[in-house]
């Protein structure tokens, strides 16, 4: 039953109307916009993704891709690389990269 999972499992929610309905709009997308989004996170090796950078490799629209980087960093499967460049606003941007890839990791390459 969909009301015993919370989030990274389900899209998140700030429950108020709109935040509610529009996670309840992508729920059956939910588990392949993480798969796509991991999939070129690991595509990327150890030079990793920021989340607009992802965005533009997946063309797709940030906001809808920054939600699934999170749900993947609390899922263990992505994590921070200590690496930072610079967004579209010329900030610096978390490079995220798969969880193999962090110097933590067990046999980090």
């Amino acid at each position: 039953m969909m009301h015993d999972r919370i989030y990274p499992e389900t899209p998140g929610r700030r429950y108020v109307d709109t935040s509610v309905a529009a996670a309840d709009a992508i729920q059956h997308k939910l588990g392949r916009l993480q798969r796509i989004a991991l999939r070129a996170i690991e595509n990327a090796g150890v030079r990793g993704l920021t989340t607009d950078e992802l965005a533009a490799v997946l063309d797709m629209d940030r906001y809808s891709i920054q939600p699934r980087t999170s749900e993947l960093r609390l899922l263990g499967l992505i994590g921070d690389s200590k690496q930072r460049r610079p967004n579209r606003s010329r900030k610096m941007a978390i490079v995220w990269v798969a969880a193999k890839h962090l110097p933590e990791a067990p046999g980090h390459v």
